[in-house]
């Protein structure tokens, strides 16, 4: 049997944008993932739905799976011929014990490769407004670890640290951030030397403690910061109140649930993360396509019958797309056939499969693309199982022939999930970002009907969408347009304005 190989990623210290290009390439062909505690569930997201998946995750004073155990999972694991990822948070090479895991695999002769992450000593500080260097304040940035052996003290040599003039910045140190602060003052640092906690790190939920090196423990203790925090020493601190970008961004510290398909949720959720929001991915609905689709596959065979071909979401272009390549057949399968969608995000799927849409509605929902769509001989519909009826109401008033034809279907049969149901009940959930109405009967089958809504409201693309979700009482914003970037519109909106 031939080795397998063993690469360890870093995965950055929270926000899954920090993620490396490499990183995401790696883990993308991974056969067995081995992860922490600490990666974030958009980058475990990421992992093939075949592979395998062992969480070793760890804590502070308690290891889920001892360091040793881990190191053999890794050996098994490439032994079997598989390619193992082992995903770390931040970088496995600064306090990540990645140089420890790859002892025992060159011993055994094991491939290995290592592909650097963003460690959260630099990315933290940032995102708190803390630059780590600045010419006017330091001439050295110093990583140190705040973490002992059990039963073993400190070796951390406070004197040449104090000497060095130059930014400190204490990794795994919440538990010992009593000694650190005693043993930098000891060594004669400045009592009122700037100092910053920065616990949770890039993501929504940040927070950061400011004090005085010598206020740092009661300030730290008042607000109840926890692990994971880093601790930063240095005159740099001082800049954070006027540097600190993250915490004005208008969905800093609110959570937004999107209700997306699984494979169309990416772009929303990394808009809402870029305004600060701590998304919530959870898919309420999957479209599925109807194979064998014979009415679809007899329409592609005799499209000189038609003048245009008419798509109201994604899912439907995909759906011929798929259909028109396992016929053997390409865009030219199209030529004499006008193209017409709904709106820019379904103009969209057809460029990608080198189509250009003829005609776009100015307001992007099935009424519009019904009343306006020229009158120039009949229309094919491609479209879901259950479609609006307000498409071929308006076709039927104007006389146009067509034929309707369902090429996917959506499915519902999600099982009811405590845990949002919990967070929507108790107001953790703060918006619920709603791009069809089918994503609010999704939503409202994974809570509940009798879910106390009272406190969240709803984000959604269109009216159609709105009034689906004022059935259930959840209080509506609706985007100008029915396009992802008018909703990411509102939803910057609304976090400005509470």
């Amino acid at each position: 049997m031939e080795k397998g190989m063993v690469t360890l990623v870093g995965a950055g210290p929270g926000d899954p944008g920090l993620l490396t290009v490499k990183g995401r390439e790696v883990l993308r062909s991974a056969e067995v993932v081995v992860y922490d505690r600490l990666v974030s569930p958009a980058i475990l997201s990421m992992i093939p739905e075949g592979a395998e998946r062992i969480d070793v995750g760890k804590e502070a004073s308690h290891h889920k799976i001892p360091q040793e155990e881990i190191n053999q999972i890794l050996l098994r694991k490439a032994q079997e011929g598989r390619q193992v990822v082992r995903l770390k948070g931040g970088d496995p090479f600064v306090f990540g014990r990645g140089g420890e895991e790859l002892e025992l695999l060159e011993q055994h002769g094991i491939p290995f490769a290592e592909v650097p992450g963003v460690t959260s000593a630099i990315a933290a500080a940032a995102y708190a407004g803390i630059p780590v260097t600045h010419r006017d304040f330091c001439s050295s940035l110093h990583i140190i670890t705040g973490h002992a052996r059990a039963g073993k003290p400190l070796t951390i040599d406070f004197e040449a640290l104090a000497r060095t003039r130059g930014t400190l910045i204490f990794l795994m140190g919440v538990t010992a951030m009593p000694m650190i602060v005693e043993g930098l003052l000891n060594a004669g640092m400045a009592a009122d030397m700037p100092a910053a906690m920065v616990e949770d790190g890039t993501l929504s939920r940040q927070r950061r403690c400011d004090a005085t090196l010598s206020t740092l423990p009661q300030r730290a203790a008042e607000m109840e910061i926890r692990s994971p925090a880093i601790i930063v020493v240095g005159k740099v601190c001082s800049l954070a109140p006027r540097f600190d970008w993250f915490e004005r961004l208008p969905l800093k510290g609110r959570t937004v649930l999107v209700t997306r398909p699984r494979e169309r949720a990416g772009v929303l959720s990394d808009r809402l993360r870029a305004l600060g929001a701590n998304v919530w991915e959870h898919p309420c609905i999957e479209t599925v396509p109807i194979l064998p689709c014979p009415a679809m596959e007899g329409a592609l065979e005799e499209l000189g019958r038609f003048k245009w071909v008419c798509f109201t979401s994604p899912a439907g272009v995909e759906a011929m797309w798929h259909r028109l390549r396992a016929l053997g057949r390409d865009a030219r399968g199209l030529a004499g056939v006008k193209l017409a969608a709904i709106g820019p995000g379904t103009a969209k799927a057809l460029g990608q499969c080198g189509l250009s849409a003829d005609y776009v509605p100015a307001v992007y929902d099935a009424a519009h693309l019904g009343a306006g769509l020229p009158a120039e001989g009949k229309v094919l519909i491609l479209r879901a199982e259950v479609g609006s009826k307000e498409l071929t109401e308006a076709f039927d008033r104007r006389g146009i022939e067509f034929e309707d034809v369902a090429v996917y279907r959506t499915k519902y049969d999600h099982p009811l999930s405590p845990a949002l149901r919990a967070a929507v009940n108790g107001g953790a959930v703060r918006y619920a970002a709603f791009t069809s109405a089918s994503t609010v009967k999704g939503f409202v089958g994974s809570v509940g009907e009798d879910t106390d809504f009272s406190r969240l409201v709803g984000l959604c693309i269109g009216e159609q969408t709105a009034a689906e979700a004022r059935r259930y009482g959840i209080e509506v914003r609706v985007a100008r347009e029915a396009t992802i970037d008018a909703l990411v519109e509102l939803a910057a909106e609304c976090g400005e304005r509470e």
